[in-house]
């Protein structure tokens, strides 16, 4: 078995159940106290679990690369790639996906939100994944790319290939696993192909007709260079804004009183999805690989050696947060890091955090009472690096 290589796809052995990967969070604590930074054997790479360590690591790309091409689904983009290319391509990208672009999908967002709960809200009952937290950010990313509206099942399609994880650890769920991706990475570059070949010919307003025309000291973006960021935007951006909203209509179930207090008073939602990020973080860990020979937290690290940043563990940190266990709607300050941090911070948080504002706003005004439906049991996302569930039924009065 080529272990070098599940370091990024495989779970934790403390996390062998399901009940403990829908709520890894004591787990989480247990290591932080008990192994902070520990090596295993097993999936051949570093664990570190503490606030103060991950920030290192995540602050400091020269010593621990974004580099870890190891796979089809990994290969280079902006998420993989370090400085100087790093700042060249982000650059490039930010000219193409500004402020006032995001906030200019307001409208958008407003109108599919309210299309997608016409569909079921006199029904009293959803499957919030399926029908509310799946499909938004779906449409929103094939807008913004131009994608024509009836290929937009493929995007879910390939979206959920892409953040898969090996069903067991044994050789022949891995090379499932990677035949599947690497297909959903063929048929995805094949399509993009197309796109970029009919927006050469005649240019519109989306994202793939704008990264093809940016320019930064006379350069341009390579096709293979803008297919990458639409597959990375794509995979990153509707999982995360997927899991985010659907964490945060958890945590509203299991709170009625938080529930009820945002419903009156929605001002208060950009502080709650804060404290849901921090909570129940989209994005559970972050890989790294060391470039040298280097100290953390009083291990050595060898060059070469593959470091899991549990950004999930970090979030609930009791040395960095006041009672990181209890749910504060007003918590401040909240320097969670469930968006990374420095070089690689999420280009797309400004559209996952205004997603999730416009939607659930709209789906507390108009869905009063939100409960999980009696009797569900609760899937986990069969991916180490994702928080997330795979369906959330609901019940509600409108």
């Amino acid at each position: 078995m080529n272990v070098e290589r599940f370091a990024s796809v495989l779970t934790m052995a403390e996390l062998d159940t399901r009940e403990k990967r829908l709520d890894p969070f004591p787990i989480f604590k247990q290591l932080r106290q008990t192994t902070p930074i520990r090596f295993d054997q097993t999936r051949n790479c570093w664990d570190v679990f503490r606030y103060e360590d991950v920030h290192s690591i995540l602050k400091d790309p020269s010593v621990f690369s974004s580099k870890r091409a190891v796979a089809a689904q990994e290969r280079e983009s902006i998420l993989t790639m370090d400085p100087p290319r790093h700042n060249q391509m982000r650059s490039l990208v930010n000219k193409a996906f500004t402020p006032k672009m995001i906030n200019d999908l307001t409208p958008e967002i407003t109108s599919i939100t309210l299309e997608l709960l016409e569909k079921v809200k006199n029904n009293g009952r959803m499957d919030l994944v399926k029908d509310f937290a799946v499909p938004l950010p779906v449409i929103v990313i094939a807008e913004l790319l131009g994608v024509p509206v009836q290929d937009r099942h493929l995007f879910k399609e390939w979206s959920d290939i892409l953040v898969k994880g090996p069903e067991a650890n044994i050789d022949e769920a891995w090379n499932q696993m990677m035949q599947e991706k690497e297909r959903a990475i063929k048929e995805m570059e094949v399509y993009f192909t197309d796109i970029i070949q009919l927006r050469r010919n005649e240019a519109k307003e989306d994202l793939i007709s704008i990264l093809l025309a940016a320019e930064i000291d006379g350069k341009k973006l390579t096709g293979f260079e803008v297919i990458s960021f639409s597959v990375l935007l794509l995979a990153a951006g509707n999982e995360t804004t997927t899991n985010l909203i659907t964490n945060a209509v958890r945590r509203l179930t299991e709170d009625a009183l938080l529930q009820k207090q945002l419903q009156e008073q929605t001002v208060l939602l950009p502080n709650f999805i804060e404290e849901v990020l921090r909570f129940y973080p989209p994005i559970s860990a972050i890989g790294r690989i060391a470039t040298k020979d280097v100290s953390i937290g009083g291990y050595q690290i060898k060059a070469g050696d593959q470091l899991v940043s549990w950004v999930a563990s970090a979030n609930r940190d009791e040395n960095k947060f006041l009672k990181p266990e209890d749910f504060y709607i007003d918590r401040q300050p909240n320097p969670h890091l469930s968006f990374g941090f420095g070089i690689h911070f999420c280009l797309g948080a400004p559209l996952a955090r205004l997603e999730a504002q416009i939607a659930l706003n709209i789906l507390l005004q108009e869905c009063k009472g939100i409960q999980l439906e009696h009797g569900a049991e609760l899937t986990p996302i069969p991916s180490p690096f994702v928080f997330g569930v795979k369906q959330f039924p609901v019940t509600f009065i409108h």
